[in-house]
């Protein structure tokens, strides 16, 4: 029997954080739910501001010396693989790894924490990928703990993906320390693209900050040991500590002995936009968009890979009022590809969109039945977000 589930916001401590009072910004189609957005005195969120930095203040020319500059400081001449690139097949990960061996002439050897479970697009955008030219280590992690990390995590912090997302994290920076390689590229800096948050407008996220992100407000260790004290699926016996590693950054002084400064962010050096990384990536790695709308959303082009994406960005809409079609016509509208108007329209038709062309992979996947499924997920519904009326949820903040 599965013991009673935490008292929402003791593991995801955002939750207990978030403004009472559901504003939208008066520019893009986002709401103050989202973790760290700030709004101004006009209304406007922090995102929408840093665009304006981003397209008039950068002086773009100048970071490109600094991104040569560094190149330069580690790229070797002897064959061997100078930086690390996580990369899942993607559009953007393909930018970055193309970019970095074809522009700048590095040598990237690329690092794959593998999905949940494979969509048939997402395996064959990783196979093409490969096919343009990349060496990648793709990282099976043990399947019969990850699926108890996934139910756990979904059970207690509302997102089964947050075991996958974990090892995605952390897993490239062991390849770097593995094979000696001191720079590891990521992608695009959330914080600043998508957050706003002008105080992480820096090159790399420095070492000693690793252990706070990507946690949802609590560690590794106390998720699993809430789920060994009240979780009749997990047990001593599934946790061996050679088979978390993966999970957990690289301590401190594994790190410095390793040389590695941080993990640098693509994004600061290269001007992001990521319709423009999927045209450049359909050109250059091979990539694929799905034949049809991806669930939850208008698009068709972006986080394909995993049968179980769906329900993360679910969650995301049960927990914040946030879901997929919101996230992306945010984007869109501030890099001045739909109106505000359009924005609105596209987020009132397709966010609230329940992913059920993989839900019975999510059901079996993490063994759980419809019923418990449905239970957590009406767990996360906040008071401020949500009400009964007639037997039936309502969003009670639609935006307009």
């Amino acid at each position: 029997m599965v013991k009673k589930i935490f008292e929402r916001g003791d593991l995801d401590r955002r939750l207990s954080n978030l403004p009472k009072e559901v504003k939208y910004c008066k520019k893009c189609v986002i709401s103050n739910q989202r973790p760290r957005i700030v709004f101004d005195e006009e209304g406007v969120c922090s995102a929408c501001r840093y665009i304006h930095y981003k397209e008039n203040i950068i002086d773009w020319e100048n970071r490109e010396k600094q991104l040569q500059e560094l190149l330069d400081k580690h790229r070797r001449n002897d064959g061997y693989w100078d930086v690390v690139v996580p990369s899942s097949g993607g559009k953007d990960s393909g930018l970055v790894a193309h970019q970095l061996k074809h522009k700048y002439g590095m040598h990237p050897l690329t690092a794959t924490w593998v999905p949940l479970i494979y969509t048939d697009i997402g395996y064959q955008n990783f196979q093409n990928f490969r096919e343009a030219g990349f060496t990648n280590l793709l990282c099976s992690p043990n399947g019969r703990l990850h699926r108890k990390l996934a139910r756990l995590s979904f059970e207690e912090l509302g997102d089964a993906f947050h075991a996958f997302v974990l090892g995605q994290v952390n897993y490239p920076v062991y390849v770097a320390i593995k094979f000696g390689i001191k720079l590891i590229f990521y992608g695009e800096n959330g914080l600043v693209e998508y957050v706003g948050d002008m105080a992480s407008d820096k090159p790399y996220l420095p070492v000693e900050e690793w252990g706070r992100t990507h946690s949802k407000g609590s560690t590794l260790q106390e998720l699993i040991d809430y789920g060994l004290k009240h979780k009749d699926y997990l047990s001593e016996e599934d946790i061996d500590e050679s088979e978390l590693v993966f999970y957990k950054p690289p301590t401190l002084e594994e790190l410095k002995k390793a040389g590695i400064e941080g993990k640098y962010f693509y994004s600061y050096y290269h001007k992001w936009d990521p319709h423009e990384n999927y045209e450049y990536a359909v050109k250059h790695t091979g990539y694929q968009s799905n034949p049809e709308r991806t669930e939850g959303t208008y698009t068709r082009y972006a986080s394909l890979d995993d049968r179980l994406d769906g329900m993360h960005y679910y969650m995301r809409y049960i927990k914040l009022g946030l879901g997929r079609a919101i996230e992306d016509a945010a984007h869109e509208i501030r890099d001045g590809r739909l109106t505000r108007e359009e924005g609105v329209e596209l987020v009132r038709r397709y966010d609230h969109e329940f992913p059920s062309k993989y839900f019975k992979d999510f059901l079996e996947y993490l063994d759980i039945t419809e019923e418990h499924c449905w239970n957590v997920i009406d767990s996360y519904r906040l008071p401020h977000l949500w009400e009964k009326v007639n037997g039936e949820w309502r969003f009670k903040h639609p935006i307009s």
